[in-house]
């Protein structure tokens, strides 16, 4: 048997100290690849990730390298930006960052691989795509539910016509996030301070719009309101802050297709369903309700005879007749699964399926949301421009 020829692809992570960047990124993604043996693109060859680690605290930094095995760190982005070792710039840094960091990336000729939203405006994730595009490099974007194993199932389901005519979509999604005083946090405090990028609707909306338009059909309007209900929390230091940024979403989407969709997101509110995130897609023909692994769906012949009574104990049990979809393969990390393809796509130097645009899609939801709740009105979601020659 000839010996494996490793293709090495250095890769910057900026921002990897952060809750996304150490979890699922690092710990639940590229260390993964890295013990697996790189990823296998032929018979004698395979990619080997080369991360340097990226980030402001040398002390978070060294701490990273020592769990994760990856002893390569810098608090000096400049100097791995002008290092040729790595072609590679991901970044997970708060969003405010993200614009700057990913432009100097670009200009140096780095291929570029982010967290979303990648901008916090339409007009700068168009640009950030613009640049990418002009410059020739390769770019993407997370959109980790794609492949999500109870998603995944979801579209197994709806691609062998189960449904029928699809009618509606319901979506309730999150949890609730401890302020901080007598139970610590789960989320960092920027989350809620719209000064440093935070808010539900730029950090979920990004999500249901590469969902919504991937599994049902594009967003052709909305209709949207946020809250702020919890109004001060306590940050990593122990000081109270007032949030100013919403915690809580309510939208309501009209789809191609003719399909209604509404989501709820919430950091406020206590889970009584099946998961953090549950998804209901009702057709003429059955239904399916999807979770992050699992998918439950109820034909049209095994629907029950529901008859409104509310002065007796009702004598269906609502969750009976429903039957689980079954694994038909193994499912890996989310994460992971994407950046074996971003790594892929940077090795065969093809261009990434999920790229800046559709990026750039995702923020123009997020924008449309705020404008919604501004105006407390419906607004349309044009189509928007490449602008690239």
């Amino acid at each position: 048997m000839s010996a494996l020829n490793v293709k090495k692809i250095g890769i910057i992570m900026n921002g990897v100290t952060g809750r996304m960047g150490t979890n699922q990124h690092l710990m639940r993604s590229l260390v993964p690849i890295i013990e697996q043996g790189g990823i296998p693109v032929g018979d004698d060859e395979v990619i080997m990730p080369d991360p340097v680690l990226v980030g402001r605290n040398p002390v978070k930094l060294e701490a990273l390298a020592l769990r994760s095995g990856i002893d390569n760190w810098t608090t000096d982005l400049d100097s791995v930006i002008a290092n040729n070792r790595y072609s590679v710039y991901f970044d997970a840094q708060t969003t405010d960052r993200r614009v700057p960091s990913v432009s100097r990336a670009i200009e140096a000729g780095k291929n570029v691989y982010c967290e979303k939203p990648t901008a916090l405006n339409t007009d700068e994730a168009l640009s950030l795509y613009r640049k990418a595009d002009a410059a020739g490099v390769i770019h993407g974007v997370v959109q980790d539910k794609l492949w999500l194993p109870g998603l995944v199932k979801l579209a197994s389901v709806r691609d062998s016509g189960f449904f029928g005519e699809i009618i509606s979509v319901r979506g309730e999604f999150g949890y609730w996030v401890f302020e901080g005083d007598v139970i610590k946090a789960q989320r960092p405090s920027w989350n809620y301070r719209k000064e440093d990028g935070g808010g539900i609707i730029f950090d979920m909306f990004c999500h249901w719009q590469y969902v919504l338009e991937n599994l049902f059909g594009g967003v052709k309007s909305l209709s949207a309101i946020g809250k702020t209900h919890i109004r001060e929390r306590v940050d990593e230091k122990g000081e109270t802050y007032k949030c100013t940024a919403e915690d809580s979403a309510y939208a309501t989407f009209e789809l191609e297709g003719d399909i209604t969709a509404h989501f709820n997101s919430s950091w406020c509110v206590r889970v009584r369903r099946d998961d953090l995130l549950t998804i209901q897609v009702d057709g003429t023909k059955g239904s399916a309700v999807a979770t992050l692994r699992d998918c439950r769906i109820q034909p049209y012949s095994a629907t029950p005879m529901n008859i409104w009574n509310p002065d007796i104990d009702s004598p269906i049990n609502h969750y009976d007749a429903w039957s689980k979809v079954p694994d038909t393969q193994m499912y890996e990390n989310a994460f992971k699964i994407q950046w074996e393809l971003f790594l892929k796509s940077i090795h065969e130097n093809r261009p990434f399926h999920w790229d800046l645009f559709k990026a750039a899609k995702g923020v123009q939801l997020a924008d449309l949301g705020l404008e919604s709740w501004k105006k407390r009105s419906w607004v349309d979601v044009p189509d928007l421009e490449k602008g690239v020659n």
